[in-house]
Parts: structure tokens; C-alpha cells; sequence
């Protein structure tokens, strides 16, 4: 059989516990950075209380830095 496949009873407490804070805090931070910028926070703070780190990679390079970027300068003729 594969070792690399736990149950619940076999990972210790203090893990799940700590997967779990992760996840919450990502999560909540997401939705609130979201929701402060009016960009969909119901599906960013979903997505970031479901799996660490993907969304939250994903969310600093499509919303956070997009947001820095200076306006685009029109020319003038």
C-alpha cells in the first residue's frame, strides 16, 4: 500500500489544528481584502478557505498587483 496516504486518526491533533487556523486566516483575510476592493470576495474567500497556498498566490497576482499598476498614460496629439 502507498505511504503516503493518512487517515484522520493517524495525523496528530496539534497538525489539524494548525492546517485548519491556516486556512481560516487566508480565508478571512482574502474575503476582507476583497470585499475592501468590490472584487468578487464571496469566491476569493471560498477559494482561500479550501486549499493554502494557491489562492492566495493567485489573488496577490490578479487583484493586489493589478491594483499597483500606475494608469495607463494616454497620449496627447
Amino acid at each position: 500500500m502507498n505511504d503516503l496516504q493518512y487517515s484522520l486518526n493517524e495525523i496528530p491533533l496539534i497538525w489539524l489544528i494548525l492546517i485548519a487556523s491556516v486556512l481560516l486566516v487566508q480565508g478571512t483575510w482574502i474575503f476582507r481584502n476583497a470585499r475592501r476592493r468590490g472584487r468578487f470576495p464571496w469566491l476569493w474567500g471560498l477559494w482561500g478557505f479550501i486549499s493554502f497556498p494557491l489562492p492566495l498566490i493567485i489573488y496577490w497576482f490578479v487583484i493586489v498587483r493589478a491594483d499597483r499598476r500606475p494608469p495607463k498614460q494616454t497620449s496627447k496629439k
